[in-house]
């Protein structure tokens, strides 16, 4: 059997809070394969965004280790966690997090350029044109709505052709139609470039969508499940 994409061992993560110290995950074991469509559940509080982050390097565990395409992520440093993630993952918040003062399609190509692709500007196009947003490409996000905000966020995730891509409460700032818009995108991108998709969602349908769901409740696994192991 080929290595995981991901691994976690023995993850535990506190954080300082106003009254001391505070365990949000406890002694997390997770393997993710390759080409694997993984949803993390669970009700709020649980630890699902933390463990999400923790897997992309944007939180650093305070013991155990974390593995994602044979890198301990542990032991990188700032930048190096940077360059990894630029050239391996790609990742889509519940708030979408473009740059105001950028077009989309600077906002998709800025990753590009800094990654070094000399057509950055081509790629950005192609993935805003997969997006259905071809017409919206010289817009600001400010003139954009919130679906179409999501759509840029994905076509910018989506851009560098990441081997991990990570999504936290993708749709969980949008209504229903677009919701569902954005849920058939992401999973469109993820077959089109072949990524391992993990998400963290309130949403069944969602989950339902995916590979193998992951349950937290208090920063514990209670339940790891395959939804489509018959098919």
């Amino acid at each position: 059997m080929s290595e995981p994409i991901l691994s976690l061992n023995d993850i535990g993560l506190t954080l300082a809070g106003n009254a001391g110290a505070v365990e949000i995950l406890h002694n997390i074991s997770l393997n993710v394969e390759r080409g694997e469509t993984l949803g993390l559940v669970g009700p709020s509080g649980s630890g699902k965004s933390s463990l999400l982050m923790l897997m992309g390097g944007l939180e650093r565990a305070t013991s155990g280790q974390v593995t994602a395409l044979g890198h301990d992520l542990s032991a990188l440093g700032e930048d190096a966690l940077a360059r990894f993630r630029r050239e391996h993952m790609g990742v889509v918040f519940q708030s979408f997090h473009l740059i105001p003062t950028m077009t989309a399609l600077e906002n998709v190509a800025t990753p590009l350029e800094l990654a070094g692709h000399a057509d950055a500007f081509d790629r950005a196009e192609a993935e805003l044109k997969a997006v259905g947003l071809e017409a919206r490409i010289g817009h600001y996000p400010g003139q954009m709505s919130g679906g179409e905000q999501q759509r840029v966020a994905l076509a910018r995730a989506a851009a560098t052709r990441p081997d991990i891509l990570l999504a936290d409460e993708p749709t969980g700032n949008l209504d229903g139609a677009n919701g569902a818009a954005i849920m058939d995108l992401l999973f469109g991108l993820r077959d089109r470039h072949g990524s391992t998709l993990v998400l963290v969602t309130h949403a069944q349908d969602l989950a339902n969508r995916c590979d193998r769901v992951v349950r937290l409740e208090d920063g514990r696994i209670v339940e790891d499940s395959a939804r489509k192991a018959a098919e």
